[in-house]
């Protein structure tokens, strides 16, 4: 069986499947904000759609990574993804530059985790 939440005529942002759940690219809600502040909107954002299914961040198995300019916010980006992720296990990871949506968008993150 498979589970949608938050769906709209696009897409669902949460789909579950057989334990595993998949979380569509999150952006931060607030564009003004640098890349520390995006990059902490996302993580509270991904913290939220876990916990609505019974997962964490000690649960993700994968995080995709697209930033906006990859040469300039690497490190910043880095800086904000050691502490959030510092009190588990590290998921495998890829991140890529990427052209966003949105001009204002500097960061958008997929994660692919388990249940707890």
């Amino acid at each position: 069986m498979i589970n949608r939440m938050e769906v709209n005529d696009r897409m669902s942002r949460i789909v579950e499947h057989n334990g595993t759940v998949y979380l569509a690219g999150i952006v931060s809600d607030d564009k003004t904000l640098d890349i520390h502040g995006q990059a902490k909107r996302v993580f509270e954002i991904a913290d939220k759609r876990l916990a609505d299914v019974g997962a964490n961040k000690g649960n993700i198995l994968r995080a995709e990574i697209f930033l906006k300019d990859i040469y300039r916010d690497f490190a910043d980006f880095n800086s904000q993804w050691d502490l959030w992720i510092a009190d588990v296990n590290a998921p495998a990871r890829a991140c890529v530059e990427a052209n966003m949506a949105s001009e204002g968008t500097l960061v958008e993150i997929i994660f692919t985790a388990v249940k707890a």
